[in-house]
């Protein structure tokens, strides 16, 4: 398994945006208002990543990292947290699209805007929690070696 690549992230949030924002824009009428707080769920998963990420980090630093399995677990979670956070940071901003501008139309819009930057503030913490417990989870030569096959790659 490899470290997550921007390009992964990028098509994640595009496959995240576009049925938001056709969803939204085409058949908003339909829909059920969002819960303003929808999206703080992402920052429950981000807390824990955080509380992961600090004793890896610190075993790996310090060299007594006993439970390699435990790791290879901890970045599993990382690259789904990510891809995760992404595709989610896609739907909120395809919500915020679509809605964005029938703010002064639709009074039912500006409580989902709401929603909308709730979610992507979520989204965003989400992903760089994820990033961040990935990147604890490398082995100090290691960032090395990813530097030297993205050149030669």
């Amino acid at each position: 398994m490899h470290f997550t690549r921007p390009r992964e992230l990028v098509v994640a949030g595009l496959i995240g945006l576009v049925p938001s924002y056709l969803t939204f824009k085409l058949a908003y009428g339909s829909l059920p208002r969002l819960p303003t707080f929808a999206g703080v769920t992402l920052i429950v998963l981000a807390v824990i990543e955080i509380a992961l990420a600090i004793p890896i980090r610190s075993r790996i630093r310090d060299g007594r990292l006993t439970g390699a399995i435990g790791v290879a677990r901890a970045v599993a979670l990382a690259k789904a947290s990510s891809l995760l956070g992404a595709l989610m940071l896609g739907v909120w901003l395809g919500v915020l699209a679509a809605l964005a501008p029938r703010v002064g139309e639709l009074a039912a819009a500006v409580g989902d805007v709401r929603s909308g930057v709730v979610g992507t503030g979520s989204s965003v913490v989400l992903l760089a929690a994820a990033l961040w417990l990935e990147y604890c989870c490398r082995t100090p030569d290691q960032g090395d070696q990813d530097r030297d096959n993205q050149t030669t790659g």
